[in-house]
């Protein structure tokens, strides 16, 4: 009798001890892969062709649409984008993020008071991004830009203002 007892208890020692060691290791691989596999520093930035230079003028803001791709999980989203860029001199763009900086609404260019205007809570915004009215919380958003050949390139990173 008290060997079947003690067969029975290293039945259960034996498969408590397997399964805390099954247990141990699922938690372990996961918490060693985040630890040893890094991300790759230095991605590249993706630049989009938005415009060319020459069919910007200086001083008057154009809204662009460019396409961009964007990482959504696995997938690789390819979607419509759009910025107000203002050539401010023969070699230099800014490109404005659309969204108001106050709750995100789409804002547009005022031709006669020369200013960006939101219809949602008439926040208003000079040409170089600042806030005239608010209730806006700071300056319109940019994004990244540079010229290269004539071209407007575009990075979808937004810098916060």
């Amino acid at each position: 009798m008290e060997n079947q007892e003690t067969t029975r208890r290293s039945f259960y020692s034996a498969a408590i001890a397997g399964l805390g060691t099954i247990m141990g290791a699922v938690l372990a691989i996961p918490a060693a892969a985040y630890l040893l596999l890094k991300p790759k520093s230095g991605t590249k930035t993706q630049w989009v062709d938005a415009a060319d230079l020459n069919s910007l003028q200086v001083g008057k803001p154009e809204e662009v649409v460019f396409r961009r791709s964007r990482v959504d999980g696995w997938r690789v989203l390819n979607e419509k984008a759009t910025a107000w860029v203002v050539r401010t001199d023969e070699h230099n763009v800014v490109a404005y993020s659309p969204s108001c900086t106050h709750l995100g609404c789409a804002y547009h260019w005022d031709e006669p008071t020369k200013n960006f205007v939101c219809p949602c809570h008439t926040s208003a915004f000079s040409i170089d991004g600042k806030v005239l009215t608010g209730p806006a919380p700071r300056p319109l958003d940019r994004f990244v830009t540079r010229v290269d050949n004539g071209k407007l390139l575009i990075s979808p990173t937004i810098q916060k203002a």
